[in-house]
């Protein structure tokens, strides 16, 4: 329901509006009324003003509590925290997405990368989540269909209330899971890595991602040995280039030498998703001349000739 359009001569009516089952609209002389089976339920009052048309939506979709279920974001004030009437559920919420590992974390979500994926997943129409620097600036870059927290990876209390609800996390940068003591409850975690392209480096640029290696050679060592079923993609050099407009070579010994649009390799931490491995799966892949049409498959392929080799 959160996609439907409504009528404009819906929005100079007021407050006043009855919802019935069939979604028809009158005029009511008390607050919002909506039945939903042999219950109905009346709001007369908020604690926050919002949106005549947020309000509908909230009573739609069965009141704020009920937005996730239906795909419709949380309404946020400016700063990104909750608003007051969601306070009064907060715990129960909490538990709810705990239970529900329903949503992907992306971090450094102020990165070029974390944008480009946070943006994919939007359009894909999943639940994300965002580790983020400054919270005012993404909150107008993507409005409420990010759900913003602003921390220390290392602080483990902020990492558990980060991470409820989490069942993927993409961390398209360094310095992020090498940091984390644990990943308890996540379902699949996905690293883009510039390890092979640091590797291959020479002369000063050796000496320029020196620090950029070591932590990426942590990042890899830490999502190995955590437990979680893993997917770690080793790109080539990363370009501002447009994506979709080239193939793909996953072929051993690419990374090194190659290089990928930053776009292409944001799609394929998303398509990533749609596979988890059993254990882990390690890749390498620029851009070249393979067509991909089916990404899953095209996963399914890379992971077993990952075992084969093994």
């Amino acid at each position: 329901m959160a996609g439907t359009s409504l009528p404009s001569s819906l929005l100079s009516q007021g407050p006043s509006l009855l919802f019935s089952t069939s979604n028809q609209v009158s005029e009511a002389k008390c607050g919002f009324v909506i039945s939903s089976g042999k219950r109905g339920l009346v709001r007369c009052l908020a604690k926050k003003k919002i949106s005549f048309v947020d309000q509908i939506l909230d009573y739609i979709e069965g009141g704020p509590k009920l937005r996730k279920w239906y795909g419709a974001p949380e309404l946020r004030p400016k700063d990104g925290s909750l608003s007051g009437d969601d306070d009064e559920f907060k715990e129960e919420e909490d538990n709810d997405l705990d239970g529900d590992k329903d949503a992907v974390f992306v971090t450094d979500g102020d990165s070029d990368l974390g944008q480009m994926i946070i943006l994919q997943l939007i359009v894909k129409g999943s639940r994300v989540k965002a580790l983020v620097k400054d919270k005012r600036k993404a909150l107008d870059a993507f409005g409420a269909y990010v759900e913003l927290t602003s921390g220390d990876a290392s602080d483990e209390r902020f990492l558990r209330k980060a991470f409820k609800g989490v069942g993927a996390i993409i961390s398209p940068t360094e310095g992020f899971l090498s940091n984390v003591k644990s990943l308890r409850g996540v379902k699949h975690a996905v690293l883009l890595s510039q390890l092979s392209v640091y590797e291959n480096s020479g002369g000063i640029q050796a000496m320029m991602n020196n620090k950029a290696k070591k932590q990426a050679e942590q990042d890899e060592n830490a999502v190995i040995s955590s437990n979680v079923p893993y997917t770690i993609i080793r790109t080539g050099k990363l370009e501002s280039s447009p994506g979709g407009n080239q193939g793909f070579n996953f072929s051993a010994g690419a990374a090194a030498k190659g290089s990928i649009s930053k776009e292409d390799a944001a799609r394929i931490c998303v398509e990533a998703l749609s596979v988890i491995p059993p254990t882990g799966l390690i890749f390498e892949v620029t851009n070249g001349e393979e067509v991909v049409s089916d990404w899953e498959g095209q996963l399914m392929k890379v992971m077993q000739r990952q075992s084969e080799k093994k």
